[in-house]
């Protein structure tokens, strides 16, 4: 019998700006741990962990900076959560993807949308974020520009 350690649950952050909950783990999830960078995970996985990551960084980065942010500043202020389970703390959490979302017991139907959307959802109360899943076909640009003015006006890029 060999002993193996437990699944990782989470990339990132111990204390995240945001926290994006993934229903799927990266390939070499260790070595992503043990590394803390996105060059670590963006070189063992396909380009589907570059959109999430991508997507991600545009919605997370203070200003329209959002590559240098990926690259340097990702995993200090964001969190890619594996397990179905909403982290307690005072971050936003992100769920992209109505699968996604029903695996947390939630569903968009219940929610008013952000203006002139029909698939974007934010309750700042609970600062909870529902979107398609991240991925450029689902979430536009566009979409990610609505998305941060809302994030702006609720005081998430802020000072912490």
């Amino acid at each position: 019998m060999s002993m193996t350690s437990p699944k990782l649950q989470r990339l990132g952050s111990a204390n995240p700006r945001l926290c994006v909950y993934i229903p799927h783990l990266p390939e070499a999830l260790e070595a992503c741990a043990a590394s803390g960078d996105v060059a670590t995970l963006l070189a063992h996985n396909s380009n589907h962990w570059r959109k999430i990551v991508t997507l991600s960084a545009k919605i997370a980065s203070p200003d329209d900076d959002w590559r240098t942010f990926r690259d340097q500043q990702f995993f200090r202020q964001v969190a890619l959560v594996f397990s179905a389970s909403i982290e307690v703390g005072a971050c936003w959490h992100w769920i992209g993807g109505k699968d996604n979302q029903a695996r947390f017991g939630l569903d968009s139907a219940d929610w008013a949308p952000l203006a002139g959307t029909d698939d974007l959802f934010i309750d700042a109360e609970r600062k909870l974020l529902l979107t398609p899943y991240p991925d450029y076909r689902q979430l536009s640009n566009q979409k990610v520009e609505l998305i941060r003015q809302a994030l702006q006006q609720l005081g998430f890029y802020g000072v912490r």
